[in-house]
C-alpha cells in the first residue's frame, strides 16, 4: 500500500544517493587526475584549487581516488546485495511455502550461520579463498544471505493463507506461479527496502574488509584501505583520513535513508 505523501528520509536518501551513483559513473570515464599516478613533489598538499581534497603520501590526487574507489565499492556492494537477496528470496520464498522438513532445515542452516559473528564469518571465508574482489563478494554474499530468508519467509506465512492464494489452488496453479506470480509482488517493496538498506550494510562492510587488507587489492583504490594508509600520518594530514571517512559515511547514511524512506512509503 502507498502511503500519502512524502517523507524527509525518502527525499534526502535519493537525492545522496543519485549523487553518490553520478559519481561512480563519471569516474569510470573521467577523473580529474589519474588516480594512481606517484607524484613526489606533489606529497602531502593541503586541499586547494588545484587538489580539492589534497594530495595523500605519494602525490596521488584524494579527490580522483575517492571518485574510483566509489565505483568499485558500489560495484562491490551491488553484487553482494543482487546475488544475496536473489538467493536469500528464493530459499525464505520456498521455506514459508514448503514447510515441514524443508522449512526447518533452511531455518537451522540460516540460524548456523547468524550464529557466528559477520565479521569473523567473512575472515575465515577470505583466508580460505584468498584476497581480492572475487572473494570478497562471496564472503559478504553468504553473510547477507540468512536476513532476506527470513524476511521473505515472514511474508510468505503472512500471505499464503490468503484469499487469493486460496482461489489460485482451487484454479490448479502450479506452486511455482503461486509463489513468484500471486505472492512474490505483494512482498516487493519490503524486499526492496531490504535491499537498500543491505546496500548500505555491504558498503559499510567492504569498507570494514579493505581496512584491514582483505579488500580489493591495490593499486585499485578503496575507500576502507585509504582510510588504513592514512592512519600514520592521521595528525600530519588530517585531509588523507577525512575525505574516505566522510564518504564512508554519506553513502552509508544516504541508503540507510532511501531504504527506510521506501519502507515508510510502500510498506
Amino acid at each position: 500500500m502507498i502511503k500519502p505523501g512524502w517523507n524527509i528520509d525518502l527525499v534526502c536518501g535519493a537525492m545522496l544517493a543519485v549523487l553518490i551513483a553520478g559519481m561512480a559513473l563519471v569516474s569510470h570515464f573521467w577523473t580529474p587526475y589519474d588516480y594512481s599516478k606517484i607524484v613526489s613533489a606533489e606529497r602531502f598538499l593541503p586541499p586547494q584549487g588545484a587538489h580539492l581534497m589534497g594530495t595523500d603520501n605519494f602525490g596521488r590526487d584524494i579527490f580522483s581516488r575517492i571518485m574510483a574507489g566509489c565505483k568499485y565499492t558500489i560495484l562491490a556492494a551491488l553484487s553482494t546485495v543482487v546475488l544475496s537477496a536473489a538467493a536469500g528470496s528464493s530459499l525464505g520464498l520456498i521455506s514459508g511455502y514448503a514447510g515441514g522438513i524443508a522449512d526447518e532445515i533452511i531455518m537451522r542452516l540460516m540460524d548456523a550461520l547468524s550464529s557466528f559473528p559477520g565479521i569473523l564469518l567473512a575472515l575465515v571465508m577470505i583466508s580460505l579463498m584468498g584476497t581480492g574482489a572475487f572473494s570478497l563478494v562471496c564472503a559478504l554474499f553468504v553473510l547477507f544471505i540468512p536476513s532476506y530468508v527470513r524476511i521473505m519467509r515472514s511474508g510468505m506465512l503472512q500471505y499464503k493463507t490468503r484469499d487469493f492464494v486460496l482461489a489460485a489452488r482451487i484454479m490448479g496453479s502450479s506452486s511455482f506461479r503461486i509463489i513468484f506470480v500471486q505472492i512474490l509482488p505483494n512482498l516487493a517493496p519490503s524486499l526492496l527496502s531490504a535491499t537498500v538498506i543491505g546496500l548500505s550494510n555491504a558498503i559499510l562492510a567492504e569498507a570494514a574488509m579493505s581496512y584491514l587488507g582483505l579488500g580489493i587489492p591495490p593499486p585499485i583504490p578503496s575507500w576502507g584501505r585509504m582510510l588504513s594508509e592514512s592512519q600514520n600520518f592521521l595528525f600530519a594530514a588530517p585531509w588523507c583520513a577525512v575525505a574516505p571517512g566522510v564518504m564512508i559515511m554519506v553513502t552509508v547514511i544516504s541508503f540507510h535513508f532511501l531504504g527506510e524512506g521506501i519502507r515508510r512509503r510502500y510498506c
